[in-house]
């Protein structure tokens, strides 16, 4: 009796986790329509995750959606926690690695926690204050401008993990027939774009820290919009955006297929 418990509570665990990757593919795609919003000249909210979770919070039944994203970020950031401090992860790269994600996703968690209960808040201004008081800690811009390098690192690791499709490691198998191969460019395109916008939010940290600016590090709708003003930026923005919609139905594929 006792292992079949403790089978149905590991099923259950799992089934939260695969959760969290359905809402992370949600979220996604949600951005990916608002950059696209943005690249048109459309209005619409801010192309970040505050501005995802506050789209779902306007439709019907939204706060119900909103609280099963809080349930399943805090889920998947638990398994990884849990495969950090466990060391199921493998090689101590391997559990910080998962341990940055248990961090990521329970932020995910805290921000669709606050937007569930109405008091969520837009993120770029919050990134320019965190900044600003970074800044005015002994070594403070030395501190931002590592932060930007490391933002940068990571942009460039999903760049190398979609065009080597090293992200095909992560599913225990593709779907089928033509769904697969779908899956599989969704995945090379997605990555990409993310690595794309996630190196453009790093650059604008280093920025910050080199003109001793806070306001220059807004975090990722403002790096969307900066991509915007470039020339040829809606163009680009667009692509990106498409991008983003494609990491998020990758994220739907591996919430049904991805390892655990």
């Amino acid at each position: 009796m006792a292992t079949i418990a403790t089978s149905s509570r590991q099923g259950a665990w799992e089934l939260g986790a695969r959760a969290g990757y359905a809402a992370s593919g949600l979220v996604h795609v949600l951005i990916g329509v608002l950059a696209a919003q943005l690249a048109v000249g459309s209005s619409g909210g801010s192309a970040d995750q505050s501005g995802a979770f506050s789209e779902i919070a306007s439709t019907p039944f939204g706060t119900v959606v909103l609280w099963i994203t809080v349930v399943a970020f805090a889920a998947l950031g638990a398994w990884y926690a849990a495969a950090a401090v466990s060391g199921a992860a493998g090689r101590t790269s391997d559990r910080a690695k998962a341990g940055g994600k248990a961090v990521m996703y329970l932020a995910l968690g805290a921000t669709a926690f606050a937007f569930a209960r109405g008091s969520g808040t837009g993120s770029g201004s919050q990134t320019s204050s965190m900044t600003a008081e970074l800044m005015q800690a002994p070594g403070g811009r030395f501190l931002v401008g590592a932060v930007g390098l490391g933002t940068i690192a990571v942009a460039a690791y999903h760049v190398h993990k979609g065009l080597r499709r090293r992200f095909l490691q992560d599913l225990r198998r593709l779907p089928a027939g033509t769904a697969g191969r779908v899956a599989e460019r969704a995945g090379i395109v997605g990555y990409v774009a993310k690595g794309v916008a996630l190196g453009i939010v790093g650059a604008l940290f280093v920025v910050a820290a080199v003109h001793a600016d806070a306001q220059e590090a807004t975090g990722l709708d403002g790096a969307l919009q900066t991509l915007r003003d470039a020339p040829g930026g809606p163009v680009l923005l667009l692509l990106v955006a498409l991008g983003l919609v494609a990491f998020g139905a990758y994220c739907g594929v591996r919430s049904r297929f991805g390892r655990l």
